[in-house]
């Protein structure tokens, strides 16, 4: 069944290549459209153009479709188009003409916009929740490991004295940036583009504000040639928000494999969260992180793919559009996994507590021993000469006593401060 049928069929390569795997991608969406249509059917009851019976069995039949796509029993066969035809299929085999009414004052244009920014509302929602859930497992870590010192690098080189307390809560307080960019994708999410039709509006005298109510909208996408240009958009929106979570996660997923291996040594995990080698009796992989790093590498594409198939695409609707879902539907999928197991395995993570006994990170406090100088009175230049010269006739002794108190440093990691940013975000 398609929407569009007029009575004639389509040669069936045409078929298959124009639909894809809409099918599959629509079934996630087929409870948005459920209650897309129950918000429509509501809107159309009150202008007059359902009966009190056609909404009542409406309303009873729609209710229905959405308790079997909870209970997963709802498909969509070859023989549909998409969620859409299948659901006026279904309404029109129950209720017969009432069904075929669901879609006056309405085009497939503004069903997938309404479907995808509730979803899309949706989906934001529950990745705010997991960041707050690794946003909080960082803070704790912090918390347990503020005192416990760590070799911060530029370069590759060592460089000056960190703290697995900075560490971690540097992470956390990346991932409010990141919220940030889920909260401005929403804002945009948050508009009703229900009642542009095909991009032009109707004649039916519907009352988009009524709609705007039912679905929960923070506000109406008024002009309705805008609404049907907010696809593509939005998407590109909501694309940006993954992938600065996807940014912080692929960076978090480097410095473990990196500070895994034998030759830095900082942190580890229990045998049950890596992998071994087929020849290598010795080996513990960080394979979930490489995942991690690499998924989320891939996933920091996606805005870039998004532009290039909206890019040049002038106003009113293109099937082009239809491509944005194969992108977008499981790259959020995939950010969600990739956050639950992070979570996951940072919950077991050890760390090595002893590394600045070894004498190749004594080099870390020579910053520490110029600044002394320079608070004794000497001129940072000719302090910074002074250490300089006995690294390289090899009589620098370090201090490992670090005194650092401003904000956001070492001795002072502000994460009650942290906590307080990250309320304010979510």
């Amino acid at each position: 069944m398609k929407l569009w049928d007029k009575g004639f069929s389509t040669d069936k390569k045409i078929d298959m290549f124009t639909v894809g795997n809409d099918r599959e991608l629509d079934l996630i969406l087929a409870k948005y459209d459920v209650i897309g249509s129950l918000a429509h059917a509501n809107m159309l009851h009150s202008i007059g153009i359902l009966s009190d019976e056609e909404i009542k069995s409406l309303r009873k039949e729609l209710n229905n479709i959405l308790i079997a796509i909870e209970d997963g029993e709802f498909t969509i066969e070859d023989s549909f188009e998409d969620v859409h035809s299948k659901v006026e299929f279904l309404l029109t085999e129950k209720l017969g003409d009432t069904g075929k009414k669901i879609h006056t004052a309405r085009s497939r244009n503004d069903q997938v916009l309404v479907d995808m920014h509730l979803y899309l509302r949706d989906e934001i929602v529950t990745i705010k929740q997991q960041i707050k859930e690794l946003f909080d497992l960082l803070i704790a870590k912090a918390t347990q490991y503020e005192k416990v010192l760590l070799p911060g690098y530029t370069h590759f080189q060592v460089a000056m004295p960190s703290s697995f307390g900075l560490w971690f809560s540097a992470y956390a307080e990346s991932l409010i940036d990141d919220v940030y960019m889920l909260n401005a994708a929403y804002k945009i999410v948050n508009q009703n583009p229900l009642g542009s039709a095909a991009g032009y509006g109707n004649s039916f005298a519907i009352d988009r504000d009524k709609t705007t109510e039912l679905l929960n909208f923070e506000t109406l996408k008024y002009n309705v040639v805008a609404a049907q240009m907010s696809r593509g958009k939005t998407e590109k929106a909501v694309a940006y928000g993954l992938s600065a979570v996807a940014g912080t996660l692929s960076k978090l997923a480097m410095d473990i494999c990196l500070y895994m291996s034998q030759n830095f040594n900082f942190v580890s995990f229990p045998d049950e969260l890596t992998t071994g080698s087929s020849i290598m009796p010795h080996k513990k992989n960080p394979d979930v992180f490489e995942l991690i790093r690499g998924k989320c590498n891939a996933l920091q594409a996606l805005p870039y793919e998004l532009t290039l198939i909206t890019n040049n695409l002038p106003s009113g609707y293109h099937r082009d559009l239809q491509l944005l879902k194969e992108g977008l539907l499981p790259a959020i999928q995939t950010v969600k996994s990739c956050l639950e197991m992070t979570t996951f395995s940072l919950k077991d993570i050890k760390v090595n507590d002893q590394i600045l006994n070894d004498p190749k990170y004594d080099y870390l406090f020579t910053v520490e021993e110029v600044n002394k100088l320079v608070q004794q009175g000497i001129a940072f230049r000719d302090a910074y000469k002074i250490v300089g010269e006995k690294v390289e006739k090899g009589a620098f002794v370090p201090d490992k006593n670090v005194n650092h108190t401003h904000k956001g440093s070492i001795g002072n990691l502000c994460l009650e401060d942290i906590v307080s940013k990250m309320e304010k975000a979510l």
